[in-house]
């Protein structure tokens, strides 16, 4: 299917809607930025000035994840600015300014240690597949193809692990 116009990728959006926020959701793990970038999708699907386009449907998830891209690089810009200004704010401490004290209290140590634990505690808990694919991307930092040979199964069955293993997750931790 070909688009000539952007009113054809305006109807696919429709129509693909809520399979990339679910895609959204999975790469950004949370539901208000999938909804702020599938906001963003949305306005660009409507201004696109591009010629024909041969996939509509992955035209946009491309699109999609440009823009979860786009994102995170912000984030870590954001977070570099940052951390380049509290290193300077560290020199006015030589300047006889006293910065704050950045070491963890008791309570915090407790707090992190209690999360901790919980967070072991979820991973044990996780059906046994996706403990597996979750241990192996997570923690030994193989790839989704690199998990799904190590296990004998599919990419995709790799992916539906790692959703089935954030999903847990997120809620024992939140809970």
């Amino acid at each position: 299917m070909s688009l000539d116009d952007h009113s054809g990728l305006e109807t696919l959006y429709g129509i693909h809607r809520a399979d990339l926020r679910r895609f959204l959701i999975a790469r950004t793990g949370d539901a208000a930025d999938a909804d702020d970038v599938l906001q963003e999708l949305w306005l660009k699907a409507r201004n696109i000035q591009a010629g024909p386009i041969e996939n509509g449907r992955a035209y946009l998830y491309r699109m999609a994840q440009n823009l979860v891209v786009d994102r995170l690089r912000e984030k870590q810009r954001r977070m570099e600015r940052e951390r380049r200004w509290s290193d300077q704010a560290t020199d006015f401490a030589v300047a006889g300014v006293e910065p704050s004290d950045r070491s963890q209290n008791a309570e915090e140590a407790i707090l992190a240690r209690e999360e901790v634990a919980t967070l072991v505690s979820a991973i044990g808990n996780l059906p046994d597949g996706a403990r597996k694919a979750f241990e192996l991307h997570k923690i030994e930092g193989l790839s989704h193809a690199d998990v799904a040979t190590r296990l004998g199964i599919s990419k995709s069955g790799v992916e539906k692990h790692m959703a089935v293993a954030m999903k847990y997750l997120r809620r024992a931790l939140q809970d």
